[in-house]
């Protein structure tokens, strides 16, 4: 199990840390030194979870603060608090998604309930939060993807998934595919412009958490137990957690960097192929112009 490097002295924003990778993540984060702020949408899970974290922890300095990423408003508040609150972040772990939803569902703004919570979500926010980022020394953005990025593609004319039928894991799989582009692009960016911040991408390969329950559950008057390859090879959350922890801590991560479990489903973290997608610049320069706008966020003139 991957081991979290000393984080004495940072601060890190973990989404979606009320469960799974992101609850694993606020917990040895916090137990590495960070003071950890647990973004999460529901304040009962999250008070369980920072209850977990102190557990762990005594002393730990630790958190809950309310976002829901399928909601802009809900991303400009967050990010607008922590600005009142903090001289700077060291740390943005965009760790929260929603999996394969079983019909087509919508967020507060109307868009694909996939595209907006996985993709939209995080972009809003990680601009919103640059300015605290860099006024940070070393700062961090560590975004999760999929191993179903491998298959995805960017429809640019119908990316809220109106004009056609709705499958939901090729929805899946487009918005994880910008969460890798996300990733990407900010770290060039980031090298244009001079920055110290360190932008990387990691997927957590065939971990099972209740994200593979709660999506296709919704809806439902009873909870789906859906477990995609049952005889497949996969991972409880403390190990599956180790990708997003090395792109969240680990020096020797690069800007750049994709990294996911060394035989692809389980195994302990390392460097991750990128496809021909996966590489496309071009196409992941455009989808964050497109972004800025659905979104009005930018990043910083300087």
């Amino acid at each position: 199990m991957y081991t979290v490097p000393d984080q004495t002295g940072r601060t890190v924003v973990v989404t979606g840390a009320n469960s799974g990778t992101g609850r694993e993540a606020a917990k040895r984060l916090a137990a590495a030194g960070a003071h950890v702020i647990l973004a999460v949408r529901n304040p009962d899970k999250g008070a369980d979870a920072l209850a977990e974290v102190l557990a762990t922890r005594p002393d730990a300095r630790a958190e809950v603060r309310l976002l829901d990423l399928a909601d802009l408003a809900s991303v400009r508040a967050f990010a607008d608090g922590l600005a009142r609150d903090l001289d700077g972040l060291d740390t943005l772990v965009n760790n929260a998604g929603v999996m394969v939803p079983p019909v087509r569902y919508e967020t507060a703004d109307g868009h694909e309930l996939q595209w907006g919570t996985n993709f939209l979500g995080p972009f809003a926010l990680t601009n919103l939060l640059l300015p605290l980022l860099l006024a940070a020394p070393e700062p961090r953005v560590a975004t999760m993807t999929s191993g179903v990025a491998n298959r995805g593609s960017i429809d640019f004319g119908d990316l809220d998934w109106e004009r056609r039928p709705y499958r939901a894991w090729a929805a899946y799989g487009q918005s994880k595919l910008a969460d890798l582009h996300l990733a990407r692009h900010l770290a060039h960016l980031a090298a244009r412009r001079g920055w110290t911040l360190v932008s990387t991408a990691a997927h957590p390969g065939f971990t099972r958490t209740n994200l593979q329950v709660t999506g296709p559950s919704m809806g439902k008057e009873r909870q789906v137990r859906w477990s995609p390859g049952s005889l497949l090879p996969s991972m409880d959350a403390p190990e599956g957690a180790g990708s997003i922890l090395l792109a969240a801590a680990d020096p020797g991560a690069a800007s750049g960097a994709y990294l996911g479990p060394r035989f692809g489903l389980v195994g302990e973290p390392r460097p991750a192929r990128l496809n021909r997608r996966m590489r496309d610049d071009a196409t992941a320069g455009r989808l964050w112009s497109v972004a800025e706008e659905i979104t009005s966020t930018a990043v910083p003139a300087r």
